[in-house]
């Protein structure tokens, strides 16, 4: 787990009034829903040393798409509700970082492919991790003490925690694509009306976290999105020049 994770929960714990108790109860089911694997050393041959590319719903992922289309030889991470626009549009990450909020029917379609699926348990996805026995390449994360077949990144939304996965199994470089965290909520995300202030205040947390990622971070950090402290603001024409 990484270092000075556990003062970030408890400021998570406090701040949304969540319960540890629940987020590991969630945790032991999926610990028993999921089989043992080599799922984490295949993340690691994918990411260690490697560009990598991490994808969320953010307004600017409109934008993304047809760059994305052209970047399939990256190694690439998607978060949860952008995985619905990817498919549609033929890409299909390596890697999907879910809590299991997305599109059901498009998760159940990739998860005949190769992609990976690292599954989020946390106290309000309990009756949804059942989902889990239809993936065939799978580990399970929480956010709180890990144990057995559970593994903690850090991370707490689904596009955070796809930076500090692939800050853990040791990226070279990190871009973000569609990570805006901003006052708009991107036409991809399964945010309801009345969600919206629970979903902003999120995201600032989820913004907060990547900017103390950014100052004990190893990797080489990039953004085409809105900037965040610590991350590299690049245009898409920079691409060429930063993916190697």
């Amino acid at each position: 787990m990484i270092s000075g994770w556990n003062k970030r929960y408890s400021s998570i714990l406090k701040e949304f009034k969540y319960s540890e108790k629940e987020d590991k109860r969630s945790a032991i089911i999926l610990d028993k829903i999921i089989k043992k694997s080599n799922t984490s050393q295949k993340i690691s041959r994918l990411v260690k040393d490697k560009t990598v590319l991490v994808i969320g719903s953010g307004p600017s992922l409109s934008k993304s798409i047809s760059i994305l289309k052209n970047l399939k030889k990256s190694v690439l991470i998607a978060a949860d509700s952008s995985i619905k626009p990817l498919v549609e549009n033929g890409i299909i990450p390596d890697i999907v970082v879910t809590d299991l909020d997305g599109d059901q029917n498009t998760l159940e379609k990739i998860s005949k492919t190769k992609s990976i699926f690292v599954v989020h348990a946390h106290g309000d996805n309990l009756e949804k991790l059942v989902l889990s026995k239809k993936f065939k390449n799978c580990i399970g994360t929480t956010q709180s003490k890990p144990f057995s077949k559970i593994q903690n990144f850090g991370g707490f939304t689904d596009g955070d925690r796809s930076v500090f996965l692939a800050n853990y199994f040791g990226a070279k470089k990190i871009i973000l694509f569609g990570m805006d965290f901003g006052e708009r909520i991107g036409r991809f995300s399964n945010t309801k009306k009345l969600d919206r202030r629970t979903k902003l205040k999120k995201l600032k947390k989820a913004k907060s976290l990547l900017e103390w990622l950014a100052t004990i971070s190893k990797s080489e950090l990039f953004t085409t999105s809105k900037p965040i402290r610590g991350f590299n603001k690049i245009t898409f024409k920079e691409l060429d020049i930063i993916i190697t």
